[in-house]
């Protein structure tokens, strides 16, 4: 087994303070001739321990997707967090899970990384740890936007409230959903401007109900603009439950079974009920000329 350089960490939403840790997994692995790799859980351990839900900004799998892309890590570890995980004492966390099992050599951790029973391991442990065993050991101190801390927290908060133009700052990059397109493409009937619905993972955060301007990446690396609803879609359905459907711009073709990833840009307004289809329509081409402008201003024609 190749050894491992593992970084340590939930990794919700892969921001900024995340990256710092990953860059130097990655720039130690180098040095090492060792595979850059990642712990993290399949939920949060809060959840687990509390019983509340937590809403994440990214799904297990964006959030490897997230770190390979960005980030160039090659081995993700997507552990469960069972029974086993959550009474394992901090030391065989290190000794027999990361060391045995996964190959580590060199642990790279954040400034208020806690792991083990009881969240009794910390940064302090850790590195006292690696040195007994003779393993690298970095702690990352916390990565500063504007005097504020980059956190997962404060950007769930910039998400919920619509301010994605705020969360790239925070994050380092667009906030993003990912699924495979399972039902076709659905044509929007009424105005003739193809959609497609997206579904958002349980437990994943949904960002405040409204028009967004954001861009769709298919697989082959191309991309397009899109306008994205995100609500209940109010004229034309009385369900109430929410949903996130994006008009692609200058699109022909199918992305039946794709994987692709829609990244939020800019919040353009509230989700609004339209009298008649029309009306919506008027509305989604003047978001469209929105739309446009603002890829026209960053340069992403």
């Amino acid at each position: 087994m190749k050894p491992t350089v593992i970084a340590l960490g939930f990794f919700d939403g892969v921001h900024r303070g995340h990256g710092a840790l990953l860059r130097r997994t990655v720039e130690v692995a180098r040095q090492l001739n060792a595979t850059p790799a990642a712990f993290t859980f399949d939920r949060p351990p809060k959840e687990v321990v509390t019983g509340k839900p937590v809403p994440l900004i990214n799904s297990a799998q964006e959030r490897q997707e997230l770190m390979e892309r960005l980030y160039g890590i090659q081995q993700v570890i997507i552990a469960p967090f069972d029974r086993e995980m959550m009474t394992m004492p901090w030391q065989d966390f290190i000794t027999e899970l990361l060391v045995k099992r996964y190959g580590a050599v060199h642990l790279v951790a954040g400034h208020d990384y806690h792991f083990g029973h009881k969240n009794a391991g910390d940064p302090v442990l850790l590195q006292q740890k690696c040195r007994e065993l003779g393993l690298g050991c970095d702690i990352i101190p916390k990565v500063e936007l504007e005097g504020i801390t980059v956190s997962s927290t404060y950007i769930r908060q910039l998400v919920e409230s619509g301010q994605v133009e705020r969360a790239a700052e925070f994050l380092g990059h667009r906030h993003c959903l990912s699924q495979t397109v399972s039902h076709g493409f659905r044509f929007g009937r009424t105005i003739g401007i193809p959609t497609i619905n997206f579904t958002v993972p349980d437990h994943v955060l949904v960002p405040e109900r409204g028009v967004y301007v954001t861009r769709v990446y298919l697989p082959d690396g191309g991309s397009y603009a899109g306008v994205t609803n995100v609500g209940t879609r109010p004229t034309v359905s009385d369900s109430g439950s929410v949903s996130i459907e994006t008009f692609l711009l200058d699109f022909d073709g199918d992305l039946y079974g794709k994987r692709i990833r829609l990244e939020f840009c800019r919040r353009l307004r509230e989700e609004k009920k339209f009298d008649t289809p029309q009306q919506l329509k008027d509305e989604i081409e003047k978001n469209i000329a929105q739309t446009r402008e603002y890829f026209r201003e960053t340069g992403e024609e």
